[in-house]
């Protein structure tokens, strides 16, 4: 069985779009949709999620996940034209997360 992946897209400062690749979902845990980051906050989210992805892919397989590597470097190059403090978005992630039902629903 497959790790299942995902792409998340963000606009930078500029307004520059970008899609990055996650081996893992896990960036649902460290992202948010809509929401904005700092620069500097952003990048540390995304590269602790993507170093938890790299790992999942590792324990299961044996080896390391090169594209999560791959979007590190990709973003720690995107992130440096900027300040710290400018406004990263997270525009979109896909898949989204499978949707829980409420306590109500599952009776």
């Amino acid at each position: 069985m497959a790790v299942p992946e995902m792409t998340f897209t963000v606009r930078w400062p500029d307004g520059k779009v970008e899609d990055c690749y996650s081996p893992s979902l896990v960036v649902h845990d460290h992202l948010t949709i809509g929401r904005t980051y700092a620069v500097d906050d952003f990048l540390d989210r995304s590269l602790t999620a993507l170093a938890t992805a790299a790992e999942r892919v590792r324990v299961k397989f044996g080896f390391a996940c090169t594209s999560a590597m791959a979007t590190s470097d990709q973003l720690r190059a995107s992130a440096a034209a900027y300040a710290p403090g400018q406004p990263v978005t997270v525009l979109a992630m896909h898949p989204p997360l499978p949707a829980t039902p409420s306590p109500q629903e599952s009776r």
